[in-house]
């Protein structure tokens, strides 16, 4: 008797847990992986998140489901970019399914680089959870919300952010003294992904892909002519991306494909290997 009893309360306790987690409450929709990055490094398991653009897709050239778009009306909040196609073309469609959601726009809250060479209309580069300086101020932001939505952890919230905040200070230091040394110099990219990268850290990024279309043969050649000029090493490309034309300059200049991962759920593995891989390009 002894035996069911306890049985039975530890069923009873796992289905309360398990409730907790799908409580609509507790449920945060946030555009793309690096996101939920920022929200379980300051909330925790405080909340369920769910990521709107799966693994391995292109966020500019992403379509949501409609069952994507249905469980929008379980989500509390929804943390945007701002300037990625799919979002752009989508939100008001997202916002019709819950009015009642909060909505953060991350795009609002950072140093934008104005930029029309995405294409699609877009006037501002969307890349900039890569860079550390931006990544502060996304982390604040994120903060911020989480804060409203569940007030009785603004102590422990805080608290955590600022950890987080400290961890990504100390990746912009070991940035500024991998890159110094090499202001001024080019990097090749197929898709313009690391503009903010480039920006702060007194780079210039090159990009092959143009306006969001691929390079026009006089344009190849022409970004051909400056690798070899420059004598560059490397051509980063995202792993979600199509690496036919970077692999055409690569094999007319010599340059090696350098493969980045831009999107994963781990903001601190990304942007270390991007950061090294710059640096190795760039070492004579």
């Amino acid at each position: 008797m002894k035996k069911l009893l306890l049985l039975s309360a530890l069923i009873i306790a796992i289905s309360c847990r398990t409730g907790d987690t799908v409580r609509n409450d507790r449920i945060i929709t946030v555009s793309i992986s690096p996101f939920a990055f920022f929200v379980e490094k300051i909330a925790g398991d405080d909340f369920v998140v769910n990521v709107m653009v799966p693994a391995g897709s292109d966020p500019h050239l992403y379509e949501p489901s409609p069952a994507r778009i249905s469980a929008l009306k379980n989500s509390v909040a929804y943390i945007s970019n701002g300037y990625l196609d799919f979002e752009i073309a989508w939100m008001e469609r997202f916002r019709s399914v819950n009015r009642k959601m909060k909505l953060l726009r991350l795009a609002d809250s950072v140093n934008l680089i104005r930029d029309e060479s995405h294409g699609h209309g877009i006037e501002a580069d969307p890349h900039f959870w890569l860079a550390p300086s931006e990544a502060l101020k996304i982390a604040s932001s994120v903060k911020n919300l989480l804060c409203t939505l569940n007030p009785e952890m603004r102590v422990r919230y805080e608290k955590n952010c600022l950890q987080l905040a400290d961890s990504i200070k100390s990746i912009h230091q070991k940035a500024a003294e991998m890159l110094a040394p090499y202001g001024g110099n080019k990097i090749f990219v197929f898709h313009p992904t690391l503009g903010y990268l480039a920006r702060d850290y007194n780079l210039e990024q090159v990009a092959i892909e143009k306006e969001g279309k691929e390079p026009s043969p006089m344009m190849l050649k022409e970004i051909i002519d400056d690798v070899k000029a420059r004598g560059a090493r490397f051509i980063f490309v995202q792993k979600e991306f199509d690496k036919r034309h970077a692999e055409q300059v690569a094999s007319e200049t010599g340059a090696e494909i350098a493969v980045i991962s831009t999107l994963s759920a781990d903001w601190y593995e990304d942007v270390n290997g991007i950061i090294e891989q710059i640096h190795r390009s760039l070492v004579k």
